[in-house]
């Protein structure tokens, strides 16, 4: 799923408890921030237990079902079972205290994995099984990763223990029933005879909590800068049809735009953080932040990595990529993960200037104002005079926490002038 992806939301199971599975076939879907995904099988068999819901948020490394491949039996029939009783003489004894054990797994406390050790879902259901506390299992030698207690810990452990005296089980304690949560009562939608009501969508519910989350974390202020990019304009028109038939790319303002802004980064490192409580994070990759719109409204920013090692052509190949697989719902996880600094174009939608929410925890975003033919004062050595020039304004937003007016203001002018000094006979 990516080095940067910790967990996933389980959003549909497309097979069920006792279907056929394929190697490669799709078993579920997951979620993770704004991607949405299928996990593939990776072996062929038989899907014999789902160990969580729909809905539910999964780590990384977790086992998410049980499948059962050729030669083996099923995953719960492998499990230790309660020995039976052999001896009829002894059936009474047996039978008691099979039922305190029985009490005392009820009264038991659930099994969890705490900050040392993980447990899987079967290894718990193991443990509850056979009456075994959340102390003894702590104390379990495991073989696995990181100490981790495998299935194969627990038969060799479930083995010796069985050997061994029983031992007195305490009285089951009576637990006192846990009063219910109070139930937080959403408020009712108040709509008018004729309104439509709209459900927000999974991707629309994390943007809102998103934006607001960062609105209450940063202190947001905003510089604002014009930028002459009428030798980009005209550079372009005369390259783009070449450029098509060599490379078979569309050759866009947003690569160039993005290479001036990774230039600027790489000049002013300190936009190149994050900040995590008191601790500033100077960050040694500088990976771009795309902010792309989707067919229905939702927005999402995939990542270009290591922006600044890439030179016109190759960045113009990652913008397209990007910009054509969120449009068809097709960017992995760790596409939309590790970016450090944010361009968005509010220009595509007619804008000349935007005051765009930080991105968290990167501490600035910059908008890209649309490209207008506007009157200009050009100075010459012959004098000032009125031409038609392509101009736009550059929005930046910052953390004023961490960037102060002089460093988010030369950072921006720093882009104007890389964009300014456009050489016209540039070669690509």
């Amino acid at each position: 799923m990516g080095e940067s992806v910790a967990e996933a939301t389980i959003t549909s199971w497309l097979k069920e408890v006792g279907d056929t599975i394929e190697q490669d076939e799709a078993i579920l879907e997951i979620a993770t921030d704004k991607v949405d995904s299928e996990v593939p099988s990776e072996v062929d068999g038989v899907l014999v237990e789902v160990l969580f819901n729909v809905d539910d948020v999964v780590q990384v490394g977790q086992t998410i079902a049980i499948i059962e491949t050729e030669g083996e039996g099923n995953a719960s029939a492998q499990a230790p079972k309660t020995q039976e009783v052999v001896d009829e003489k002894a059936a009474p004894a047996v039978a008691e205290v099979s039922q305190t054990v029985v009490a005392a797994q009820e009264s038991a406390a659930p099994i969890s994995s705490n900050g040392e050790r993980f447990y899987s879902p079967l290894v718990k259901n193991m443990a509850k099984a056979e009456g075994i506390a959340q102390a003894e299992l702590d104390a379990i030698p495991g073989s696995g990763k990181d100490s981790r207690v495998t299935k194969a810990d627990m038969q060799e452990y479930l083995k010796t223990r069985g050997s061994q005296p029983a031992k007195a089980v305490a009285a089951p304690v009576t637990k006192t029933p846990a009063k219910p949560a109070a139930k937080q009562v959403a408020a009712p939608v108040v709509s008018a005879e004729g309104d439509e009501i709209i459900e927000m969508t999974r991707m629309g519910k994390l943007i809102a909590h998103h934006m607001v989350e960062s609105v209450q974390k940063s202190a947001h202020v905003q510089s604002f800068i014009e930028a002459d990019v009428t030798n980009i304009w005209n550079w372009r028109k005369k390259v783009k049809n070449d450029f098509m038939k060599r490379e078979g790319e569309n050759l866009t303002f947003t690569p160039i735009f993005m290479e001036a802004i990774a230039k600027a980064l790489r000049d002013f490192p300190m936009m190149n953080i994050s900040l995590q409580g008191d601790t500033i994070i100077k960050k040694k990759n500088i990976n771009l932040g795309m902010a792309a719109a989707l067919g229905n409204g939702d927005l999402i920013v995939p990542v270009i990595k290591n922006a600044d090692q890439l030179n016109l052509v190759g960045m113009t190949k990652a913008v397209n990529d990007l910009a054509k697989r969120a449009r068809e719902n097709k960017l992995k996880p760790d596409d939309i993960q590790g970016g450090t600094y944010t361009v968005t174009n509010v220009g595509t939608f007619g804008s000349i200037m935007g005051t765009p929410i930080i991105n968290q925890p990167q501490v600035g975003i910059l908008a890209l104002g649309a490209i207008r033919k506007v009157p200009a004062v050009i100075e010459t050595p012959d004098g000032d005079f009125i031409g038609i020039r392509y101009k736009m304004f550059l929005s930046h937003s910052y953390d004023h926490r961490v960037v102060n007016g002089a460093l988010g203001g030369q950072f921006v002018k720093a882009v104007k002038d890389y964009l300014e000094a456009w050489d016209s006979n540039r070669e690509i």
